[in-house]
């Protein structure tokens, strides 16, 4: 065999094989992994560097999920046909795969390290995320870099009531959650959620039966491992001297304790510098050439003290109770223009979120590898520097924007109304303003006020809050405490980030970021306690008294919107030759319209009634001209037997000379001419669809006029017009009702 290292292992996810090789593929990499679930595939590959980076004070992993577009047979839609920068879906992917690994690894490792999720066939009953996420964590565990692993992952949903593992095409596209489990063999390692407002005791079963199934696939990674496994590399630990630790320590902490003690983060900043300055003046010359190693004392003195006031002294730094919410105000209406805002102030976090209504052809169209290709509700996250008082420039959103504006998006599109209810796009922009922790959370809740502001119908508001968690020294199976509403230190020096946002009904998004290896049932369900009851809180108290309802009106400024549903054998006849008729209309009403295939239109425009008139206008187009009804019509052409008149944009009739005025007519210009507008009547649709319309019956019958002559309607012969041929008819006629042949 020329793979002579070249295995495979087999087992059962979900009722759909799961397979892992090694051996074959990727040979140079620590180690590579090509994990096969139905016939989607991931080739996953894990890379170390042989000497840490210098410099440096954390682990350097970066966790790559990349999306090649031949897995499903398309070429890139790009100019240069091929893949380009990561799409936000590979980005969250890339984060659901990053943040229940990365607490795995051991805190003082410096080396360079890589694992790259490469997805190159797509079943779509298998989800080739959760493929990715199984895979890595096997390339890992067999790899010779030290980590704490092995993981799994799962997806989970609820359909028609019942909790499924990783459902189909057909289960997602009707189940009421959309839930990824990570565990390890214990713990719960990550969570992430959207769902219907899902009530909390439905919500932790379905995290309980996802972890249930992780331990499954975790006990067959664990046999890969006891047959295949590297041992693990030795390296330098970077955890600085404990003497010298203890010596700063000593020296500072009385300080660093006083400094800590406020609730204002300018206030401590200012307090830290010199406390930093004489540290470093006492000490450098122990550092020379690694005075760096002083911040990271310095960062490790503070945790301590964060940490020991929060274990044992049930105390925050900020002066608040364990469960007690920073200050909170709630405004609406701060910018003129926009067609909602909302700012949402918590403690020294402020987000200010912006919504924006658009026709549904500004709804963003996606070119990824699942079956989504398009959406109307967006959310973006802005977090620019001024909100943490620094001066880096903007380099556009990175990945932890990216990922806090789908979180809000997740959360929020749960109670957005269907398109027949509110036939609008909808862009919400969170604008951090400042930050002390919990930003994604404050987002939720300006976008809810902004949301209402706007005049979306939305079914609830939502608001969010975080939970944080301090563990024991022997680790979560310990003494434990959580705290409600996180600020910025407590999230930086503490183990956990519980993000939960929902209505008074129920959860709609989940976010959970750790740094231990993983929760226990106890400490998710007291987080959903607490978050709950805040959650309540915050919506009674603060956000209901700003705005209690969506508002029944648009701004003056928003788009109107109108819909209708046309024969779609009549879509051609709207849009015209080349366009000609829809551009036309649009260019006349001011207005915009998207047709879809099913005949539903959308119709917007700013001026209420220029848009019902594009309405009127599509409706003409799009029905059968009825005999005895009146149409408003522009004269386009005169003929000597008569006038065409457009009684619909690409509709034209006959006016014939007898029916053109309550009297005889000797000459049709002496009535009408081009570009007139007139009233007629429809008197007769021929069996060729040709249509006769009659002026003379319109102003007897509309205008009270008396009939000066009678018609002779007896037929005539046909007759050419000066013998000439028209260019737009073969034979001219006339007849008891003629038009053009």
């Amino acid at each position: 065999m020329f793979f002579k290292n070249f295995k495979v292992w087999e087992t059962e996810l979900a009722g759909r094989k799961l397979t892992l090789e090694t051996g074959k593929m990727a040979g140079l990499a620590n180690a590579s992994i090509m994990a096969r679930y139905g016939e989607t595939e991931v080739l996953c590959t894990v890379t170390a560097s042989a000497k840490p980076r210098e410099g440096v004070d954390f682990f350097p992993l970066s966790v790559d999920y990349e999306e090649k577009m031949y897995a499903v047979g398309k070429i890139p839609g790009s100019f240069l046909r091929r893949e380009g920068r990561a799409g936000e879906k590979a980005i969250l992917t890339s984060r659901c795969i990053d943040r229940p690994i990365r607490p795995l690894f051991p805190k003082d490792l410096r080396n360079d390290c890589s694992v790259v999720a490469t997805v190159m066939s797509v079943d779509p009953d298998c989800s080739p995320e959760i493929t990715a996420a199984i895979g890595v964590s096997a390339a890992i565990a067999i790899s010779d870099i030290p980590w704490a692993g092995p993981i799994s992952s799962v997806n989970v949903g609820i359909v028609d009531g019942e909790i499924v593992i990783n459902p189909t095409l057909e289960q997602r596209a009707k189940t009421d959650l959309t839930l990824t489990v990570a565990s390890t063999a214990d713990l719960v390692a990550m969570i992430e959620a959207g769902g219907n407002e899902i009530d909390d005791e439905t919500m932790f079963n379905a995290i309980m039966a996802g972890h249930e199934e992780n331990k499954k696939i975790v006990k067959f990674i664990q046999g890969i491992v006891d047959e295949v496994g590297k041992p693990k590399f030795e390296y330098e630990s970077s955890d600085p001297d404990p003497e010298i630790m203890k010596e700063i320590e000593d020296f500072c902490i009385e300080d660093v304790k006083k400094a800590l003690d406020t609730d204002d983060k300018l206030v401590r900043d200012e307090a830290l510098l010199p406390i930093y300055n004489a540290v470093h003046e006492k000490f450098d010359e122990r550092f020379e050439g690694n005075e760096g190693k002083i911040e990271e004392i310095m960062y490790l003195v503070q945790k301590h003290v964060v940490r020991a006031w929060l274990k044992d002294e049930h105390k925050r730094v900020d002066g608040r109770g364990i469960d007690e919410i920073r200050p909170l105000n709630a405004e609406i209406d701060l910018l003129s223009r926009a067609h909602g805002s909302g700012l949402f102030t918590r403690g020294q976090t402020q987000v200010l979120s912006v919504t924006t209504l658009g026709p549904m052809s500004d709804a963003q169209l996606l070119d990824g590898l699942d079956e989504q290709t398009e959406k109307r509700y967006i959310h973006h996250y802005n977090f620019p520097s001024y909100s943490v008082g620094e001066t880096k420039p903007s380099r556009g959103p990175g990945r932890r924007e990216i990922g806090h504006g789908a979180l809000a998006e997740k959360a929020l599109v749960p109670v957005l109304p269907s398109v027949d209810e509110f036939p609008y796009a909808i862009r919400v922009v969170s604008e951090v303003l400042s930050s002390n922790g919990s930003t994604s959370q404050g987002s939720i809740c300006g976008s809810t006020l902004s949301l209402m502001a706007a005049g979306v119908p939305i079914k609830a508001p939502v608001a969010g809050i975080s939970c944080g968690l301090i563990t024991g020294d022997d680790g979560v199976y310990g003494d434990f405490m959580t705290m409600v509403d996180i600020q910025g230190l407590e999230d930086f020096y503490g183990d956990m980030d519980f993000k939960v946002a929902g209505t008074k009904k129920g959860i709609t998004a989940i976010q959970m970021d750790l740094k231990v290896h993983g929760l226990t049932p106890e400490i998710i369900k007291e987080a959903f306690a607490k978050t709950h009851k805040a959650r309540n809180y915050i919506l009674d108290e603060i956000m209901l008294p700003c705005i209690s309802e969506p508002r029944k009106e648009l701004s003056k400024y928003a788009p109107k919107m109108y819909t209708l549903s046309i024969n779609p054998d009549k879509i051609g006849d709207v849009i015209g030759k080349g366009g000609k008729v829809i551009q036309e209309i649009q260019a006349d009403y001011d207005v915009k319209i998207n047709i879809e295939e099913d005949g539903r239109v959308y119709i917007s425009g700013i001026d209420a009634d220029k848009c019902k008139g594009a309405v009127e206008i599509v409706k003409l187009i799009a029905t059968d001209p009825e005999v005895g009804s009146f149409y408003n019509g522009v004269v386009t052409r005169i003929m000597n037997f008569g006038a065409f008149v457009e009684i619909a944009p690409g509709k034209e009739g006959l006016v014939h000379i007898s029916r053109l005025d309550v009297k005889r007519t000797e000459k049709v210009e002496d009535v009408v001419n081009v570009g007139d507008s007139v009233i007629v009547k429809c008197i007769e649709i021929d069996d060729q669809g040709r249509i006769n319309l009659s002026r003379r019956d319109a102003l007897i019958e509309l205008e009270g006029m008396k009939p000066e002559n009678e018609i002779d309607e007896t037929p005539r012969k046909p007759r050419r017009d000066n013998h000439r041929r028209d260019n737009n008819s073969c034979l001219l006629y006339t007849s008891p009702s003629p038009r053009d042949a």
